[in-house]
């Protein structure tokens, strides 16, 4: 029996829906449909499933308003969390097996809202296990420049971009690139997303008060080679690990900043001096992901000229000449009928050279930064964008969904 049809049953169940039944199709159809969350959320007259696929949510089921205590309570069994507790946020974790199927572990959010709690459950499965390095998207250009920072045996790289935007698994899959026997990599995260064979990972924990900073601070006393700090979010967080990269370590981190050119001032916001950064930071990687046009469907035709002046009038240049071929899927049942299967990254990659660090010495804005930058032959996340518009792999749309310009 398919998952789908298990949900379907138990909803027209005449004897009585198996919360446990429901629960458990939701996560395997959710599993199948390549969903990163599951989102429940009560409404005045039902409950909404929505399933996250490929960053976009799309309606999946309307749940009887009576059962929606009986499904909350039910996830909070599964995650370990207090069920007489309905007026806190409360998260947790907990892992499913399916028959045949890998283990699944499955993150877990629970917030009271207007209509009473609503729950998020995210899939950590084990795709990112799957890329590489070279099968991430990345240029020849950037992948070159990549490569030779990463294996510095000290530095600082840096990932940023918004939530969502794929930093994370860059990072986890650089250290798959590094992971060998004689070299010992130490993770703090918040929360660690799945674990990587032979690397030690460490959770924060604000009860016990392991935060980033004294997490960091542990770390050091372990003699690790590598580190991977999930998030530099303060000041402290930023200077230990500064000061880390500084002692002979390579860090590799993320930021929340809208490009790479921006994030070099942003850690002089964050209380950093100048002749620190630019002696440890060696690479930053700005990111988005966008959606995959589905290959089963894949269908091209001639940019129009309409089409070429909305662009231009949108990004101030015309990314496209008159003529180029482009892609889109137009909706079949491998893709759902979405036109889209999976995600790949577009990227903004700054090798910090000798003209950044003296622009970053005379506190130049983050705009001077992209212009020596692009000098000195960085593609943007736009540029990286419509690259892949061209080779056929994402369409338009997406690049104009995830860019914002």
């Amino acid at each position: 029996m398919s998952p789908e049809s298990k949900v379907k049953r138990e909803l027209e169940n005449k004897s009585g829906i198996s919360i446990i039944s429901l629960i458990d199709g939701l996560i395997e159809e959710a599993q199948n449909s390549r969903a990163s969350d599951i989102h429940i959320d009560p409404r005045e007259k039902d409950v909404r499933v929505r399933l996250r696929i490929d960053g976009v949510l799309k309606d999946a089921y309307s749940l009887p308003r009576e059962i929606h205590s009986e499904v909350i309570t039910r996830v909070k069994v599964l995650a370990g969390l207090r069920t007489d507790e309905h007026q806190a946020a409360q998260d947790g974790r907990f892992r499913t097996i399916f028959e045949g199927a890998n283990p699944i572990d499955i993150r877990v959010s629970i917030a009271p809202a207007y209509y009473g709690e609503n729950c998020v459950l995210r899939l950590l499965s084990e795709h990112a296990e799957k890329f590489t390095i070279d099968t991430m998207g990345f240029s020849s250009e950037d992948l070159t420049k990549i490569k030779n920072a990463i294996q510095k045996p000290y530095g600082m790289i840096l990932a940023t971009g918004p939530t969502g935007s794929g930093k994370t698994t860059t990072l986890y899959t650089f250290l798959k690139f590094l992971h060998k026997p004689e070299i010992s990599i130490i993770t703090i995260e918040d929360p660690i997303e799945y674990s990587i064979e032979g690397v030690n990972q460490i959770q924060v924990n604000r009860k016990t008060e392991l935060t980033f900073a004294n997490g960091l601070r542990a770390i050091l006393r372990q003699d690790p080679d590598i580190i991977m700090v999930g998030e530099i979010r303060d000041r402290e967080t930023a200077g230990l690990a500064i000061n880390t990269a500084l002692t002979g370590h390579l860090v590799l981190s993320t930021l929340h900043t809208n490009d790479a050119a921006t994030t070099l001032p942003r850690m002089l916001d964050l209380g950093l001096e100048p002749y620190l950064i630019t002696a440890t930071v060696n690479l930053v990687i700005a990111q988005r992901l966008v959606r995959k046009i589905c290959s089963f469907c894949k269908e091209g035709r001639e940019a129009t000229d309409a089409a070429l002046k909305e662009l231009a009038k949108s990004f101030g240049v015309a990314p496209l000449t008159k003529g180029a071929m482009i892609y889109k899927g137009k909706g079949c049942e491998v893709c759902n009928n979405s036109g889209y299967r999976g995600r790949l990254g577009i990227f903004e990659v700054i090798l910090v050279n000798d003209a950044i660090r003296q622009a970053m010495l005379e506190r130049r804005s983050s705009s001077d930064i992209r212009k020596i930058a692009r000098g000195e032959g960085m593609k943007t996340m736009v540029e990286d964008g419509f690259k892949k518009v061209l080779e056929g792999v994402t369409s338009i749309e997406e690049i104009l969904r995830v860019v914002h310009e």
